[in-house]
């Protein structure tokens, strides 16, 4: 019985555009990095260059602000295995290489290796994480606008007593 093919595939994510790599064990580099805008058509190109890929795919990127979201959406819509990971984890994972680079194709080779280390314990994106993540972003605007509301209410009762003393 012939064991599938694992392929890594490791993306840098950017605000508009990210950089993807893809590797397999012993160091293969399937397809060299290249890079990908936040576009509907150009991340369906790329859920289609990924599928023909065939055997067993992992996808990694870092938790990038908010810039991750579409691409990990249309990657799990699209039947991946798809990882989020936290940056600090892949920036203190060493790949052992000598030279410093810090460039995105570095990075997205570096995610690929990371996927490839923790093939087996990558924690799976889901949807309700990212529910979560949502309803936790609308909370603290909430709670940014209770302050400032309560901010300025208490400036317009400071300024109305000095204005208008003993009124209240």
């Amino acid at each position: 019985m012939e064991a599938a093919v694992i392929t890594a595939v490791g993306i840098d994510v950017s605000k508009s555009k990210s950089t993807v790599a893809v590797r397999r064990p012993g160091g293969e580099i399937v397809l060299r990095p290249f890079e990908v805008h936040h576009t509907n058509s150009d991340l369906k190109k790329l859920a289609s260059t990924l599928k023909k890929l065939g055997g067993d795919i992992r996808i990694v990127m870092e938790h990038t602000s908010t810039y991750w979201r579409p691409i990990a959406l249309t990657l799990k819509e699209a039947d991946f295995f798809v990882s989020v990971v936290n940056a600090m984890l892949i920036h203190d994972f060493s790949d052992n290489t000598i030279r410093k680079l810090k460039t995105d194709r570095a990075d997205a080779l570096k995610i690929a290796n990371y996927a490839l280390t923790f093939w087996d314990t990558l924690p799976p994106f889901n949807n309700e994480e990212e529910t979560r993540l949502l309803l936790k972003m609308q909370s603290r605007a909430n709670e940014r606008i209770t302050a400032t509301a309560t901010a300025l209410r208490n400036g317009l009762i400071a300024l109305a007593d000095q204005t208008f003393p003993g009124v209240a």
